[in-house]
């Protein structure tokens, strides 16, 4: 099973930028539709964005739409999440995560994945 580490997280004030990475081990990225998902304190996990195994199809969500991407690098093993334009209500834990079930489906739902990362922190600072 793959094994998943973020990294990339932080503190900027409002307006400012972040890419995240997701560094994948144990099995060949290519094999897995990736995710990610945040969590903010007294908050439901929710879904950000996610590409698929098949043919980089990616799916954002409304929230952050416009200002975060989501992109793969198969050939190094990384799954990356550009956060532009950040605001206060970003603030959270961002998650990464990976599915073997699919292949043209790009799956939002935390039960669609199998494998997640430890997160990273990001803070968003007015």
């Amino acid at each position: 099973q793959v094994q998943l580490a973020e990294s990339g997280g932080g503190v900027v004030q409002a307006g400012g930028s972040l890419r995240l990475s997701c560094a994948a081990s144990g099995d060949t990225l290519s094999s897995y539709g990736m995710g990610w998902f945040r969590q903010a304190p007294g908050k439901e996990r929710e879904f950000v964005a996610a590409v698929n195994r098949n043919d980089g199809m990616t799916h954002t969500a409304d929230s952050v739409k416009g200002r975060f991407t989501i992109s793969r690098d198969n050939a190094k093993n990384t799954v990356y999440l550009e956060m532009n334009s950040l605001k206060p209500e970003d603030t959270a834990i961002y998650y990464c995560a990976a599915t073997s079930r699919f292949t043209t489906i790009i799956p939002t739902t935390g039960q669609s994945y199998d494998s997640w990362g430890q997160g990273t922190q990001v803070t968003v600072s007015s």
